[in-house]
């Protein structure tokens, strides 16, 4: 990581960035040992026992990429019934379709396709083009997590598992280099200054709806990988000789634009590499050195060819014009925060949660007595 690309990274006396002392702390904070085994135990237990008169035991979302592919496996291998969907926003490769059917089909799992309204979807990407902020991919983020939530309600279901691990994925990505994926404030304001269409099927997450699954509903995301030893190079190749997985060539690769906004328009317009913060993560998890992750980042990030060819498609579907396209690489960048988010909403209502914390500690006190 650098400071040219991440303006928040900051060094300590050491020489260490805020990015590795983050990683080292999350890391710490996970069980090692007979102590991982026995909260995976832990884990398996109570979703077992809450799904064992129901069809499902827990939720998940599968890709096509390694993480999420890996995670269906590991769910089969420790006896788990997951109803399993697909998120599909019209950019799947062929690749990515292929792979999920191969996967699924040898670990005889069904798969649930949750198809959204193309014409919405394209109108809001469209928006944050326009927009000129940074996350192009949050309109993606905020409907598969919003969709996994319906879905879970929808189908008894309290626990959702998720790819995200620590290994492979460090912590947070730099702040200037994402947005919060639940800020549905951010993702409206954008949209009703730059969309055309009204939204009417698009899957979201309002603040009132994030209260009511976690607090009422109580409903659970679950980084199953980070219970487990989970190995990048080994759990490809292990796709790749027992599952009929093939290799995208690059992290979340399985989608053609997010292909292209990684490898073309993050750096050429915002000066953004994410194999920065990916390779990163796995120098702090030791599966790969520094020194060959500098090789790599000597490689090209796309290939000319395909760069050309993805390129086409993506303007074409989208309907830009070349000269469109052009000046939107020229545009300045704009912040997230030059629109609306639920930042303030949260600051509130943690302040009000802070204010009525010591009455509910009067009332529990009380509460013994009666």
């Amino acid at each position: 990581m650098d400071s040219k690309n991440d303006p928040d990274l900051v060094l300590d006396s050491n020489g260490i960035c805020n990015h590795c002392n983050n990683y080292d702390k999350a890391y710490a904070l996970l069980p090692k040992g007979d102590a991982k085994k026995k909260k995976l135990d832990e884990i398996l237990s109570k979703i077992k026992e809450e799904g064992k008169k129901k069809k499902y035991d827990c939720l998940m979302g599968v890709s096509g990429g390694v993480d999420s592919t890996y995670l269906t496996y590991i769910a089969k291998n420790l006896g788990l019934r997951p109803l399993i969907i697909h998120f599909d926003n019209g950019w799947n490769s062929e690749l990515a379709v292929k792979n999920i059917e191969n996967v699924l089909q040898k670990l005889k799992f069904n798969l649930l396709t949750y198809v959204i309204d193309w014409e919405e979807f394209k109108d809001i990407q469209s928006s944050y083009f326009k927009a000129g902020v940074v996350d192009i991919e949050f309109p993606t983020d905020h409907a598969i997590i919003a969709a996994m939530y319906t879905l879970a309600i929808k189908n008894d279901i309290k626990y959702i598992l998720s790819g995200h691990n620590l290994a492979t994925e460090g912590t947070y990505l730099p702040q200037s280099w994402v947005h919060s994926k639940l800020d549905y404030l951010n993702l409206k304001d954008i949209h009703n200054k730059y969309g055309e269409k009204n939204l009417k099927t698009f899957p979201n997450l309002s603040f009132s709806k994030k209260i009511y699954y976690h607090f009422f509903k109580k409903l659970e995301f679950i980084h199953l990988l980070d219970y487990i030893s989970y190995d990048k190079k080994e759990a490809k190749k292990y796709l790749i000789e027992h599952l009929s997985w093939k290799d995208y060539g690059g992290k979340h690769y399985e989608s053609i634009f997010t292909r292209f906004y990684q490898g073309y328009i993050l750096p050429n317009k915002f000066g953004i590499d994410k194999r920065q913060f990916h390779y990163s993560s796995l120098i702090c998890s030791g599966q790969m050195t520094r020194e060959e992750t500098l090789e790599e980042m000597k490689k090209p990030i796309y290939d000319e060819s395909l760069l050309k060819v993805d390129k086409e498609f993506v303007l074409k579907k989208l309907g830009f014009t070349d000269k469109e396209f052009d000046l939107y690489m020229k545009a300045p960048i704009k912040k997230h925060n030059n629109y609306k988010t639920e930042e303030y909403i949260w600051n509130k209502y943690f302040r009000i949660v802070k204010m009525v914390k010591p009455f509910t500690k009067i009332f529990k006190k009380q509460s013994t007595h009666l």
